[in-house]
């Protein structure tokens, strides 16, 4: 028996066992009681998953993948699904952390990182595999095509390390661009408590017209008079650093 991948859930099954293995390594399986892998699709990152001492939980919506997990593996039992990784609220591991692991389906790989963000008070780690562009885009630094919105909510809460990057062979069926694997170390930056939504709101009026000034960028947004000649008006947003529109946030604040 076989998993047939389904297009309209992005799968693509890993093939390569070493590559597998690389993936579940990547955590550092320390401090926490808990794993969670997204889409496990046949078990490549499962068998290896299940051979460590954490609790082991699989967040699947295809029900001839569960059907194949259970058949196949027998430390996997109803407790260890735990249905569609977007719906997480994770009251299931009452307030502990819990590590995020998985072969990610690309159709929703964005949401999957924001939902990571939303709940990194329990999420310390993630190692994850994405398409190559949206690995290098959450991992991009200042001044680069590929930093943008999705770089810096990332940073804010967390390191960025690429692993390395995963050729379209090793699929099954192979996807028509390169993967990229990525580790999320949490660390949230100082000075963001409590200023989450107008961080996202400054972040995204930057980026929005990312060819111009600051000072036109953040016209969209009720820019304190104070704050009107400051330095970074006369930058881009890709000019700032993660530190930087994090103090910015905060003088934003502080002169409302």
């Amino acid at each position: 028996m076989s998993v047939r991948a389904k297009k309209h859930l992005g799968q693509h099954f890993l093939t390569d066992e070493n590559i597998a293995k690389n993936i579940v390594e990547g955590l550092s399986y320390e401090n926490y009681n808990n794993v969670m892998e997204v889409g496990p699709g046949m078990g490549v990152l499962t068998k290896y998953l299940l051979e460590k001492d954490q609790n082991i939980y699989l967040a699947e919506i295809d029900t001839e993948s569960i059907d194949y997990l259970k058949k196949n593996y027998a430390k996997t039992n109803e407790e260890t699904f735990v249905g569609d990784f977007l719906k997480q609220d994770f009251s299931f591991i009452d307030g502990e952390e819990i590590a995020i692991i998985g072969n990610f389906p690309y159709n929703i790989s964005s949401q999957i990182l924001f939902k990571i963000i939303d709940h990194y008070e329990i999420i310390p780690e993630m190692v994850g595999m994405f398409q190559k562009e949206v690995a290098e885009r959450t991992a991009a630094v200042p001044r680069t095509k590929d930093y943008g919105i999705l770089s810096v909510l990332v940073q804010a809460y967390y390191d960025v390390k690429y692993l390395f990057t995963v050729h379209e062979n090793v699929f099954n069926p192979p996807p028509k661009v390169k993967s990229g694997v990525i580790k999320l170390t949490r660390n949230p930056k100082e000075g963001l408590a409590g200023n989450e939504v107008l961080f996202k709101q400054i972040i995204k009026a930057g980026f929005g017209q990312r060819r111009k000034k600051l000072s036109n960028s953040w016209k969209v947004l009720n820019i304190p008079e104070a704050l009107k000649t400051h330095e970074f008006m006369d930058k881009r947003a890709e000019e700032l650093s993660v530190e930087d529109f994090i103090h910015f946030t905060q003088l934003w604040k502080e002169n409302q």
